[in-house]
């Protein structure tokens, strides 16, 4: 049986074992969730913040608690297939609630996150707010944007297209004739749902390296990500912009904004990596 394509799939958890605080789930992300050969780093971070709600919300009804803040260090690059995630609930507190998740295949740990769960601003207009995403980018696709599919360049390295419609805008992803940092741009959903906090969440890695802009290329491994929800999207398409402040003979840094068809800002990203080799 061919392995499903469905984001809410890849999402899904099975409960092993709870003792106390202390949680253990199983759950799997096949090769529809990898960058090449590897699983993608925003659908790690997502299934983590997964774990860390499901065992929030076993000892509580709070149902408008999400994972407004994840961060997640990578240690390793695991292959698709079945995992392990044990999460620690150290606080559960009226506004603020904190848990830690690992996620292991076999005997080695993959990501390590911590999360901070409390209610979002949802449809409250903020006392201040600077949304770079609305004078680029309009609410849907322009017509005769590829989606990446079949025959497009990035085919075969993006996988996660087999689950969402990922339309980019190749043209940002070169580098710039002045010199200037890049602004990449593309819009997604996905194709079995509306888009919700956990797919939100992984759209903020969705995009290529920034390094494309200096003409590298290759694996760029996430060292650190740092993600906080702001709201919850509308049904619609995300639009994702992707910059940098400074792209490093090793490192470098790498921010994403996903915005909702509404104009919210919904995810803020900023994350660490490795330049690729030339």
């Amino acid at each position: 049986m061919p392995a499903s394509t469905l984001f809410t799939e890849a999402m899904k958890l099975t409960p092993v074992r709870q003792d106390g605080d202390n949680f253990e789930f199983t759950g799997s992300l096949n090769e529809h969730w990898t960058i090449g050969p590897k699983v993608h780093g925003g659908a790690m971070l997502a299934l983590c913040a997964n774990a860390a709600r499901t065992a929030h919300g076993a000892a509580t009804e709070r149902s408008a608690v999400e994972p407004v803040a994840v961060s997640a260090s990578y240690l390793w690059a695991p292959d698709p297939g079945p995992m392990r995630l044990q999460a620690t609930v150290h606080k559960r507190g009226r506004r603020v609630s904190l848990v830690d998740v690992e996620l292991t295949q076999g005997e080695r740990t993959a990501v390590r996150a911590a999360v901070t769960l409390a209610e979002p601003e949802h449809l409250v207009e903020p006392l201040l707010s600077v949304n770079p995403v609305i004078p680029l980018m309009t609410p849907e696709p322009p017509p005769g944007l590829t989606p990446i599919g079949p025959g497009h360049p990035m085919a075969d390295i993006v996988h996660l297209a087999h689950g969402c419609d990922i339309r980019p805008a190749l043209h940002t992803l070169e580098p710039r004739s002045d010199g200037g940092p890049p602004v990449v741009e593309m819009w997604v959903r996905p194709k079995d749902c509306a888009p919700d906090v956990l797919f939100a969440l992984m759209c903020g890695d969705v995009s290529a390296p920034v390094t494309y802009a200096v003409n590298r290329r290759g694996w760029a491994p996430t060292v650190q990500l740092t993600a906080y929800l702001r709201g919850l999207p509308a049904d619609g398409w995300l639009r994702v912009i992707c910059t940098t402040m400074q792209i490093g003979q090793d490192w470098f840094d790498e921010d994403h904004i996903v915005v909702d068809c509404a104009g919210r800002i919904i995810v803020q990203t900023r994350q660490l990596a490795m330049v690729p080799a030339q």
